[in-house]
């Protein structure tokens, strides 16, 4: 029996191998213009693009050759090979697990999931406890990034008064990053017993995860005289040539008022870069808002940190439960859940999106 050159049955609907090849091409093309390295950082992206095409398309390729190699044994096998088939069947195990692992890549189409992203925290009502909860936050989302294989870095923080932090920005570099990320936008809801309380009272905190695409120039046009740049002297970590120059950086939005700051990098150039960044995602998310028709203010679905506004439930004291409550889905293990373990309530949301058939 011969291959068929065309994807096989249990590949076809889900997976668009052409795609891919186009893209391939179309990376080539720019990889091959003479003067490509000049911008290392935007080479540096197309680079790793590429990469991730080149994998997905093998991926696929190899799944594909085994699903027709065990299509033509299965096909072929006699009666009296009847043995063979358990070892079939292990095959169709293993080829499932693979199946599913690609079929998961589908569920990621929105326009922007390959873009690295922007994961914004504010600690929300709660004082003291929303600032140790939106630095509990932090850490599960570095701890995921880690999982994932993700360069996550911060690029401001400004600490609480007796413990946690009152905000933080991550940029989070790699394949899917916003695609990945992008479920966990909204409030986060805290019920424990305070560490900080002495008598030990049960609390209930906030904090709120804003999660934005990283855009390009070309993606978010920025009008100069719609800006206002700020620089001062920054207070953040990094030696004392920061403390001591005007490299921290804002930049004021005029026509929306939205403000961004930054000041965690070493350079004024480097900090006006990524509060540009930043900014942009922003607009980008204010404008999807205002398509949308929906009464929204600025920072995209933002709502205010408190009772009534939270996607997701995190209770440690009485019992142990992590919720999500778009989902439902739910899980005991609350401490995996804060050590990054977010797979499960991330693949849940995302299937919610995926349109019916």
């Amino acid at each position: 029996m011969k291959r068929s050159k065309k994807a096989s049955p249990a590949l076809a609907g889900f997976f668009d191998p052409a795609s891919l090849e186009k893209e391939k091409a179309e990376l080539e093309k720019v990889m091959a213009v003479a003067d490509f390295w000049t911008d290392q950082v935007r080479a540096t992206k197309v680079g790793e693009r590429y990469s991730a095409v080149q994998k997905e398309m093998d991926d696929f390729r190899g799944l594909e050759k085994q699903v027709d190699d065990l299509f033509v044994l299965a096909s072929e096998l006699k009666e009296e090979e009847g043995g063979l088939w358990s070892e079939i069947e292990g095959q169709y195990g293993e080829l499932k697990k693979q199946f599913d692992a690609l079929e998961f890549l589908k569920l990621f189409s929105g326009p922007y999931d390959r873009n690295d992203a922007i994961v914004a925290l504010h600690s929300g009502t709660g004082g003291t406890e929303a600032q140790d909860w939106a630095e509990m936050l932090l850490r599960m989302y570095l701890r995921f990034c880690e999982r994932k294989g993700f360069s996550a870095r911060i690029v401001e923080k400004s600490v609480g008064g007796e413990a946690g932090i009152k905000s933080a920005v991550l940029e989070v570099s790699g394949t899917w990053a916003y695609g990945w990320l992008k479920s966990e936008h909204g409030v986060h809801r805290l019920v424990r017993i305070s560490p900080f309380d002495a008598e030990k009272m049960r609390h209930t905190s906030f904090a709120l995860a804003e999660v934005l695409p990283v855009l390009g120039e070309l993606e978010v046009t920025l009008d100069p005289k719609d800006l206002r740049i700020d620089t001062f002297l920054s207070s953040g970590h990094g030696g004392q040539s920061v403390q001591t120059t005007y490299s921290a950086v804002r930049i004021v939005h005029i026509p929306t008022g939205i403000t961004v700051s930054c000041q965690n990098e070493r350079s004024q150039l480097q900090n006006r870069e990524t509060a540009m960044k930043i900014l942009r995602g922003k607009l980008h998310a204010l404008a999807e808002v205002e398509r949308q028709k929906e009464k929204q203010k600025i920072r995209g679905e933002y709502k205010e940190a408190a009772w009534g506004n939270q996607i997701r439930s995190y209770v440690l004291h009485p019992y142990k439960m992590v919720k999500d409550l778009r989902t439902k889905y739910e899980t005991q293990d609350t401490q995996a859940v804060l050590d990054g373990d977010l797979e499960a309530f991330i693949e849940a949301y995302l299937r919610t999106l995926k349109p019916q058939s």
